[in-house]
Order: structure tokens, then sequence, then C-alpha cells
């Protein structure tokens, strides 16, 4: 009997993504014809057939939606959930939680599980291990069961399914910007590594910022910390060999860090280094100073990203995916040195 294939083993034997696979045997026509034809001949060749009784499954109704998220240490997650919570309720839905750890294995692992009949659709944050290894072949499974995703924060624009985001360029450039006009001039930025979008795209905006009033980026000044390293000794070894005026962060864990590190090397926050986080949470309101912050309205964006799933699971959607765009904040307090 021969051994029946996955998508993810015919993409890897052609040469293409696991995407290109799924849809070919579609028969989307924006995949070429010559594409088309060579995926249907392997998997006709190699037993590929659809997984029927999840397919069964998930026209059984439960009612119930998975949650998939890296952690929930950080109060964003946390204010995420609440907000899908919120509207979960009021429309007659549970919600299933699962904590990938950063691990693609196991936000592979938890979606698969769920897959069987257990939940409608999904709500999910990508893991650092999925966006680093750009392994997206589980939510590919969960588009051939044409079981609803949506994603949120960190997301990948290869998968079809609606998102919710902020727009993390803009939120960077304009927290650089505000530092520039209050007359910073070298500021350091601390940043996660490119494949996690989110930092890739806050970096972009402080790099814009800095062009755009003309002054001279050094790459010195920006540094990529990985999210599983010791933030303290990262740290430290920039404020060691530079001087800043003006420090600001991808995330509050890195903002109360970077304070801890001037504070030892004598160096005052806000007189010597104003500091901001582009996220906020329970941190960034007791730290002493207390750091000022963007305020990223998880609670918003769990309520938009659950709003979507649930339309989108009963047929109220339109045709077309959406990606919604949450207003943020700036919540000003003393870690900033401010002219104004």
């Amino acid at each position: 009997m021969k051994h029946q294939i996955t998508l993810k083993e015919i993409a890897k034997e052609l040469g293409i993504s696991v995407s290109t696979v799924s849809k070919s045997l579609k028969d989307y026509t924006e995949i070429s014809t010559d594409t088309r034809q060579k995926v249907k001949a392997f998997a006709k060749l190699y037993n590929y057939t659809p997984n029927n009784i999840a397919l069964s499954l998930k026209n059984r109704r439960s009612n119930v939606i998975g949650v998939v998220l890296p952690d929930v240490v950080h109060h964003f997650f946390s204010s995420v959930i609440k907000g899908i919570e919120d509207i979960a309720i009021s429309r007659g839905y549970t919600i299933i939680i699962s904590i990938s750890d950063e691990c693609l294995e196991k936000e592979a692992n938890s979606i698969r599980k769920l897959s069987h009949g257990t939940v409608d659709g999904y709500i999910l944050s990508l893991s650092e291990e999925t966006l680093h290894h750009n392994d997206y072949s589980h939510l590919e499974e969960v588009n051939e069961l044409e079981l609803p995703i949506v994603m949120f924060d960190r997301i990948n624009h290869t998968i079809d399914c609606d998102k919710v985001i902020i727009d993390d360029k803009s939120v960077a450039y304009h927290c650089v910007n505000h530092l520039i006009k209050n007359g910073h001039q070298k500021i350091g930025f601390l940043t996660t590594e490119d494949y996690l979008s989110v930092g890739k795209l806050r970096t972009d905006g402080y790099y814009q910022a800095l062009t755009d009033n003309h002054i001279k980026i050094d790459e010195s000044l920006v540094l990529k910390i990985h999210t599983q390293s010791n933030y303290y000794t990262e740290i430290e070894k920039l404020v060691k060999t530079h001087a800043f005026d003006a420090l600001v962060t991808v995330n509050e864990a890195f903002a109360a860090t970077g304070i801890k590190v001037l504070h030892d090397y004598g160096i005052k926050t806000p007189e010597k280094v104003s500091v901001i986080s582009l996220s906020d949470g329970i941190i960034s309101r007791h730290m002493i100073p207390s750091i000022t912050a963007v305020n990223q309205n998880g609670f918003l964006m769990g309520q938009k990203s659950a709003t979507l799933l649930i339309n989108r699971i009963e047929g109220k959607a339109t045709d077309s995916f959406q990606t919604e765009i949450i207003p943020t904040n700036i919540i000003f307090r003393d870690s900033v040195l401010s002219k104004e």
C-alpha cells in the first residue's frame, strides 16, 4: 500500500511552498497551469487525499474558539485575551487557550490537536520559532480543512486569513520623531532579530525618523536582542561602549532592563537618557521612573480579532480577507525629558 503523502511532503519534494501545493490542488488560477498539473500528478502518484474525517468534523459547530499565543506573561497578550473573551461570550462562544512558549512544534501540535472538531476556528499570534524557520505548514493544513484563522500582532502575509495589527513602523517613527523634536540627537534602539516582523517594522520606523530629520544612522546604536537571551548583559555592552541621550525599545521588558542598567552605571533617567517603550503594561506604570510607552490597545485588538473570526465562522464575512489596523497612542510618563 502506498504511503499517503502530506501537503508538506509534496511541497518539499517539488521545491515549492505548502501554500502553492494547497492552491494547486484547489485549482487556484493564480498558480500556473504547469505547476497545478505537476502537483496534481505527484499527489495522485503518492496517494494524497484530503483528511475527510477532519473535514466532516469541521462541519459540526462546537462554538469554541482556539486561541494560540506565544506566552501570557506580557500584559499585551493578557489584554488581547480579555478582548477576545468579551466578544466570544457575548456571541455564545467559549475559548480554549494554548501557549506555544515561542516554540514551532508546540504551536503546530496545539493547532493540529484542536482541528478535529474541537474548535470552529483560531486566533493566534505566531511563535518566534515559526517566524524564524518560516514554516507555516500547520496553518496551511488548517486552511485545507477550511477552518478560519485570524492572526494578530505577529503575522505572516502569505497565509490566507484575516489579520489584526497595529502600524508598527509608524508607531516607532512617531516616538523617535518626538524625541528628536525635543532635542535628542543620539538615540539608541533596542529591538529584536529581523525575523520577528514586529521588531523589523519598528526598526524600519526608527531608521526612517532619523533619515527624515537628517540625522546620520549609527548602526552601533541599534541592538538586536534575542528574546531568550540575558537582556541585562546585552544592554550593558551598549551602555559601556556608547554614549546616547535617548533609548527607544520595542517592548517594556527591554525598557525596564535598560533603565536598570543605566541606573547601575550612574546614568539617570530621564535627566541623562530618556526612555520610550513601544509597548505598555504593568511594568511601565509601576517602574521608577514610570515609563513613557505606546498603548497598543490589546483589548480592542482582541475584540476585533474575535469579531472577524466569528463573522467568518457564521458566514457573515466578506469574501476577501481583511487586515484591520488598530489605533495606538503614546502615554507620556516620567522617563522622557521633554521641552514641552
